[in-house]
């Protein structure tokens, strides 16, 4: 029987996260999640279990609310590379879950990183 669409999803997602988890031992996790209407981040010390901070395009400070596109993600992605660096955060790991990197996602990665964040 053919996998429904959330069921790949999942399994991408697990897949994705588990490479990661290998890999980059002791590291921030950059978790994004992206829906139909807005994009989200969080920086996760997996460690601890305790999400560090976090940031989306549900915030009125950011002026995007209702939008979800590349400058959305953008602003996000600056955002989160700031208050990452408030938080004392230089370096983590960049977590796409399922999604591709491509898109909303990659402008996301690309403006943390030239927000100073190491990923």
């Amino acid at each position: 029987m053919a996998n429904s669409k959330r069921q790949l999803f999942i399994k991408r997602r697990l897949r994705v996260r588990n490479k990661l988890r290998r890999t980059n031992r002791g590291r921030m996790r950059l978790s994004v999640h992206r829906s139909n209407k807005n994009i989200s981040v969080q920086l996760i010390d997996d460690v601890n279990g305790v999400t560090v901070a976090s940031a989306s395009s549900l915030e009125k400070v950011l002026g995007v609310v209702g939008k979800n596109n590349i400058e959305a993600a953008t602003k996000v992605g600056v955002a989160i590379a700031e208050r990452a660096k408030a938080a004392g955060v230089e370096t983590a790991y960049f977590d796409r879950g399922g999604f591709l990197f491509h898109g909303k996602v990659k402008a996301l990665a690309e403006a943390a990183r030239e927000g100073g964040l190491k990923i």
